[in-house]
């Protein structure tokens, strides 16, 4: 994994690129202090920067994980063109193993799966990336569409809060809960994006403020505490955030502070809005309480900026996500359409669409 230059104007849009014969990722974890590209070489590359946070957001994850197959057909079909399936079995196992919580992940590598098993002789790359490439259209399609969606449901001008980061760098493009924020501001319907700074890895202030400036959409950050005071003051019509995974019965997993966020607002009166593609939706979990949380090396929690912040010797509770109960979640928006108060029946006959 190496980082080279890459002739591009770097972009939250921008983030995955297959350029050159080779994928390249904006390495997310300078931002916004410097836009660099990563390349990245072989399917063990592409799962460390998975598991490293170069990319991060379900849909980038699935998108970068089906480049990462299409590298890995390549060194296979190299080595053993008569055996390349067998050859991959390795590195797939790596990219599946490179974040539990994520299922778009999942889903792009079983699709990937499928179109290995119906390629005959011959080398299986051209046809392994012209699907990757595929699905990244797919996702920035079904972003444009979500934006659409679930802009149709801020009726007047108001303010928002985010959490996270579920923009373009989260995505193939666009974004998710930043793609209704980009479509509702371009119909005059936002006045002030409020967005969490998301402890511990301030994907609020570094990713979500850098995009939201991009795009000259106001933006002001919050401490992930003084959500529930700025509801208070009143202002606030929506929380829209994105999601890693959605149960059968709505219940939703996004980053750590989101079920916070929720509670606050329904005591507020503020409504929440969930915006994820239906890759996103497991509807093979009947709850968030079977939702795999995936846990962090607690060195993120005591340290911030290279320095210790913990007192010395104490531990530290590290979740990435937690799940938000379908209760709570006023409307899930999918590329498909809009689901009001999620249930388990209103979900099925999303997913039936």
């Amino acid at each position: 994994m190496e980082a080279l230059p890459l002739r591009i104007r770097p972009t939250a849009d921008q983030a995955i690129v297959w350029a050159n014969d080779r994928l390249y990722l904006l390495d997310q974890r300078i931002l916004p202090n410097e836009t660099v590209y990563i390349e990245l070489q072989s399917a063990t590359d592409t799962a460390r920067a998975i598991r490293d946070m170069v990319v991060r957001g379900a849909p980038a994850i699935g998108i970068t994980a089906a480049f990462g197959v299409v590298l890995a057909a390549r060194a296979s079909y190299r080595a053993a063109p008569d055996n390349w399936r067998d050859r991959m079995t390795e590195e797939l196992q790596r990219l599946a193993d490179s974040r539990p919580t994520a299922v778009n992940l999942f889903w792009a590598l079983e699709r990937m799966q499928r179109v290995m098993g119906g390629i005959g002789d011959g080398n299986p790359e051209p046809r392994l990336l012209q699907e990757a490439q595929l699905i990244h259209r797919e996702d920035v399609a079904a972003n444009r569409a979500m934006g659409e969606h679930g802009a149709s449901l801020i009726g007047s001008k108001t303010s928002v809060i985010t959490h996270c980061n579920a923009g373009a760098l989260a995505t193939g493009g666009y974004g998710t809960a930043l793609g209704v924020i980009r479509s509702a501001h371009a119909a005059g319907r936002i006045e002030m994006v409020y967005a969490d700074e998301t402890r511990p890895w301030l994907q609020g202030s570094r990713l979500t403020a850098w995009e939201l400036a991009q795009d000259r959409i106001p933006v002001t950050l919050l401490t992930d505490g003084a959500a529930a005071s700025r509801m208070a003051q009143g202002g606030i019509d929506w929380i829209i955030v994105g999601s890693d995974r959605i149960a059968a019965n709505g219940d939703v997993a996004n980053k750590i502070g989101t079920y916070n966020l929720a509670l606050a607002a329904r005591y507020h009166g503020v409504k929440v809005m969930v915006a994820a593609p239906t890759s996103t939706i497991d509807m093979t979990l009947k709850s968030g309480t079977a939702i795999p949380i995936e846990s962090r090396d607690p060195h993120e929690v005591l340290h911030c900026g290279g320095q210790r912040v913990g007192a010395p010797g104490v531990a530290a509770w590290n979740p990435v996500f937690d799940v938000t109960p379908a209760a709570l979640v006023d409307a899930i928006v999918t590329e498909k359409g809009i689901v009001l108060s999620p249930d388990r029946q209103k979900m099925a006959e999303l997913m039936a669409l």
